[in-house]
């Protein structure tokens, strides 16, 4: 059966839930436009994130992956055009690593832009009346990490496998620990997240739409 594989991570920096965790989950063997749709978890750390994903490509064989993760701050779903060869921890990971200035892959490309069509992904969205955008920098946390790690080994398998990353806002729960900051219902961001899968698997050339920034 074709697949695709949908992760996720644990809670971290202290909160007790991780909004992306708590949305993927619920996609779990959901079918969508004929492909099983399989939840993974992986670790907030350093390597094993991608050790996690790796074992799951592996054994899954998936058609279509996309990693998905909180950006407690952000208010909408955003959708992340590119993913850099650098860890630079501004918080220990949950193993209590914090790489600084280090790369992902040693000898690796500066870069690699996400395979998904982001402008479609954020068009669709934004369609069905949630707030989108593509975002210009995931981060260089675990974040980056796996989103670096996830399109680096999809560019050594050379074939159709399309890949990207999704960060997703706080949730209610979430915000209310964090005066000032924007959160989005769970139903939300998940029906956000199907909508994704549907467009990346229907969508083979992406809709040329501003999506830039100035700063």
């Amino acid at each position: 059966m074709k697949t695709v594989l949908i992760t996720a991570f644990e809670p971290f920096n202290g909160e007790q839930i991780n909004p992306s965790w708590e949305a993927v989950r619920q996609l779990h063997e959901r079918m969508v436009c004929g492909y099983r749709v399989m939840a993974r978890q992986l670790p907030c750390a350093f390597g094993d994130a991608l050790t996690a994903l790796y074992a799951e490509m592996e054994a899954l064989q998936p058609d279509l992956v996309i990693a998905v993760g909180q950006a407690g701050g952000r208010a909408d779903i955003t959708v992340e055009r590119i993913g850099i060869n650098i860890n630079d921890a501004r918080i220990a990971d949950n193993n209590g690593n914090q790489p600084i200035d280090e790369p992902i892959i040693p000898g690796g490309p500066a870069a690699y832009f996400a395979t998904l069509p982001i402008k479609a992904i954020v068009d669709g969205i934004r369609e069905a009346g949630i707030p989108a955008s593509v975002s210009q920098t995931a981060g260089t946390y675990v974040c980056n990490h796996v989103m670096y790690g996830l399109l680096h080994r999809l560019a050594q398998q050379d074939d159709k496998v399309r890949g990207g990353f999704i960060h997703v806002p706080y949730l209610p729960e979430q915000a209310v620990k964090h005066p000032g900051s924007p959160s989005m219902a769970a139903q939300t961001i998940i029906l956000a997240l199907e909508m994704a899968i549907t467009i990346a698997l229907r969508t083979e050339q992406d809709l040329r739409l501003v999506g830039g920034a100035t700063h």
